[in-house]
């Protein structure tokens, strides 16, 4: 009889020791940097790792797991561990705010450089801009230091020297007057220019310039 428990509790344990499993990562952001630094846990298995300089990680996993990432500044994921799931690559969303981009660099998970051009720069393949109204509403809601009034666009910190205060608009490469009719699914990318930046524009650029690409 006490050989038969033996048995089974060999058993039992060579079954839980095969159901582990270790998954490997990468974490990026704006699907172009890497994020390092960031803890990695697992909700089964209770293991937890950090993504090194590479933004890269390996994490031992239970069958069924869930695998959590909820760094400071980013929204949180959830990914659950299939039967064929391997290795993972996970585009964190930045929740834009002066506060979140100090927080960002000071916990080292990515350079001030790249954040700053990340937050700037926005593209269609890293967000969904068919879910805003229109373009004041997009420009609005993912730029900090713009203003939207009566159908223009004030970049704060950006002086006058035209006597108007409204930026100036560039959409594929040529100067418009307006961009209210663009449909913000037509989008391909935006720049938001101000200060030293826009000086390649000369006096136009003195309030600022905003830069659209649309999908050709």
């Amino acid at each position: 009889m006490k050989q038969l428990i033996i048995v089974v509790a060999g058993v039992f344990l060579s079954t839980s020791v095969f159901a582990q499993r270790v998954v490997h990562g990468k974490l990026t952001a704006f699907n172009t940097y890497l994020v390092k630094n960031v803890i990695v846990t697992t909700k089964k298995a209770k293991t937890a790792v950090t993504s090194d300089s590479l933004g890269e990680f390996s994490i031992v996993c239970m069958e069924n797991d869930v695998i959590k990432i909820k760094p400071r500044t980013f929204k949180p994921v959830n990914k659950r561990v299939g039967p064929d799931t391997d290795s993972l690559v996970i585009n964190l969303l930045f929740i834009d705010s002066k506060a979140n981009r100090e927080m960002a660099v000071g916990y080292g998970y990515m350079s001030e450089r790249d954040l700053a051009y990340g937050v700037t720069h926005l593209e269609q393949e890293n967000n969904d801009f068919c879910n805003y109204a229109d373009i004041f509403d997009l420009i609005r809601g993912r730029f900090t230091g713009v203003t939207v009034a009566g159908g223009q666009i004030y970049i704060r910190g950006s002086g006058s020297f035209s006597g108007q205060t409204q930026a100036l608009y560039i959409l594929n490469g040529s100067q418009v007057s307006s961009i209210e009719w663009i449909e913000p699914c037509q989008i391909r990318s935006i720049d938001i220019l101000k200060d030293s930046n826009a000086a390649i524009y000369g006096a136009r650029g003195g309030n600022g310039v905003v830069i659209i690409e649309t999908k050709r």
